[in-house]
């Protein structure tokens, strides 16, 4: 049994994740190395203590449940974002969830803390241009829908992808019609692709000319044929700038999530699509290749 102790903390210490484990008094046990290098917090400093101030918020319990007799943990599985203040006075965001943990006759033994830092998610490629309010508003929310999505799919939860769209002469009509009859325009290709969404999809600016989807279809198959829906959606759009008839395509990348993996990986493999689309003259999906997940080494 000694052994086996071991070996299991020896695995918590290795993983890269901030990983806390609290006793029935909510008072910390095990710290591991990534938790400390987070959070600048050392084990030293907190096993036998409580966790810092922000996690306490995933702990607000009465008997181990809200006011509406849930375990809260147990509920948010996408995590929940909180603002910690490391000792270094820096300023983290980290999206972290609580599970509860029982023994073999389901009585509460105490609690397991799982985060990590958010940070990671300001690398992530996004579109050109984009400095509109509504548009960094846009790609904030899609960065946290792709966070939780893969965040879900890392535990075994279901497949995922993303589209990948830029509407295809926006830089030409905007020089010679104007920035207005540019912003029109995308704004129709908005409100058709919008119109192409599927339950529990989620749409927004990517970058000027650009949009992500972050689509649940858990195949490569399903996600090209729905990437050709949303080209086909943006083709029939018809748009008139002053009397001009202005004809509108779309290129499309599509990229299903693997794990392991990353979201860089993801979204570059999605971009680099759609570049192909848009460099064999626009109007065209392209599907990423496959990546094979594997175990981590």
């Amino acid at each position: 049994m000694a052994e086996r102790a071991e070996l299991i903390e020896a695995a918590l210490e290795s993983f890269p994740q901030g990983i806390a484990l609290l006793d029935e008094e909510q008072k910390v046990v095990l710290w591991n190395r990534a938790a400390a290098e987070i959070t600048g917090y050392s084990a030293n400093g907190l096993v036998g203590h409580s966790v810092p101030d922000p996690f306490r918020r995933l702990l607000h319990f009465n008997d181990g449940t809200d006011d509406a007799g849930r375990e809260p943990w147990l509920q948010p599985a996408q995590g929940l974002l909180i603002q910690l203040s490391r000792p270094d006075d820096v300023s983290l965001p980290l999206m972290a969830r609580a599970l509860l943990l029982r023994d073999v006759r389901s009585q509460r033994m105490g609690t397991a803390i799982l985060f990590h830092s958010m940070d990671a998610l300001k690398d992530l490629p996004q579109g050109e241009g984009g400095e509109e309010k509504d548009v960094a508003a846009s790609q904030d929310e899609l960065k946290e829908c792709l966070e939780s999505l893969f965040e879900d799919l890392s535990r075994g939860g279901p497949a995922f992808g993303v589209l990948w769209v830029t509407v295809d002469h926006a830089h030409d009509l905007r020089k010679t019609h104007g920035s207005g009859a540019c912003a029109s325009m995308i704004e129709k290709v908005g409100r058709a692709l919008g119109q192409g969404l599927r339950t529990g999809e989620h749409m927004g600016r990517w970058g000027e000319d650009e949009f992500l989807i972050v689509s649940r279809e858990q195949t490569r198959e399903t996600l090209m044929a729905h990437a050709r829906t949303m080209a086909s959606l943006a083709r029939v759009i018809d748009f008139r700038w002053w009397g001009d008839r202005v004809t509108i395509t779309v290129s499309v990348g599509a990229a299903s999530a693997v794990w392991p993996g990353s979201l860089i990986s993801l979204l570059e493999r999605a971009r680099a699509a759609m570049l192909t689309s848009f460099h064999a003259g626009g109007n065209q999906t392209t599907q990423a290749p496959e990546v094979h997940a594997c175990s981590p080494s």
